[in-house]
């Protein structure tokens, strides 16, 4: 199934690496610290109106063969590279065409989530507001209280415009999410981490920001013969 519902990542602080006693005034620095990171990604996505461009996913098992394997990685699923076509308009809107190795197709006009295969002759249809947690580049298009509501937002350098966020639902398809945004405002990286020792990055090539995108890309018709799946 299709790996951007797996993963990528960031180094946290453990809050057990914190003393046990902590004052009101360190709890307070704290949450203005995430409120303030919030809001900064908040801003930077409100001036990307669209975005297009290909990308590049490629996923590495960060632990040893022999952890990975216990855990049910086979070979198939090691430095796995896909390659692809995303677009993007918000709100809520989602296309992301999988083309290499095999073909997979995203997409959402902003309620209904459909994960194509055609090779399965097999169409998935979910709730937008299901996977906007799991799909992490569905945070993209996605508006901004469902973004504050699936996740935990981090600025690890407030000079620096990368963010890293954690999922507030504990069993979620990943730990952590680095969002890294380029020229124009424009994301221009992604690295997930996952809780199988898999570091999953995608790298966005030929961005174009703010352009028109034809309303019939978002719109999914199944093929005739297509077997649909509900969950």
């Amino acid at each position: 199934m299709n790996m951007l519902r797996k993963t990528m990542g960031a180094v946290a602080i453990s809050a057990t690496m914190l003393a046990p006693v902590m004052s009101t005034t360190v709890f307070a620095a704290s949450a203005a610290s995430e409120q303030q990171a919030t809001a900064n990604l908040v801003r930077q996505l409100s001036g990307v109106k669209s975005f297009t461009a290909d990308f590049e996913q490629s996923t590495k098992v960060t632990q040893s063969s022999k952890v990975a394997q216990k855990k049910g990685l086979t070979a198939q699923h090691m430095n796995q590279t896909f390659k692809g076509l995303m677009k993007v308009e918000r709100p809520g809107k989602f296309y992301w065409q999988t083309t290499t190795p095999a073909k997979q197709t995203i997409v959402t006009s902003g309620k209904t989530v459909w994960i194509y295969d055609p090779d399965l002759e097999q169409a998935v249809r979910q709730s937008l507001d299901e996977q906007v947690a799991n799909t992490p580049a569905l945070l993209l298009s996605g508006n901004t209280q469902q973004i504050q509501k699936a996740y935990r937002i981090t600025q690890p350098n407030a000079a620096k415009t990368y963010y890293t966020l954690y999922p507030k639902q504990k069993d979620g398809a990943f730990q952590s999410l680095t969002i890294s945004f380029g020229a124009k405002n424009a994301p221009s990286l992604m690295i997930l981490q996952d809780s199988l020792g898999q570091t999953t990055t995608v790298r966005f090539n030929n961005v174009q920001v703010n352009a028109s995108i034809p309303a019939s890309t978002f719109n999914f018709v199944p093929p005739k013969g297509t077997d649909i799946i509900d969950q």
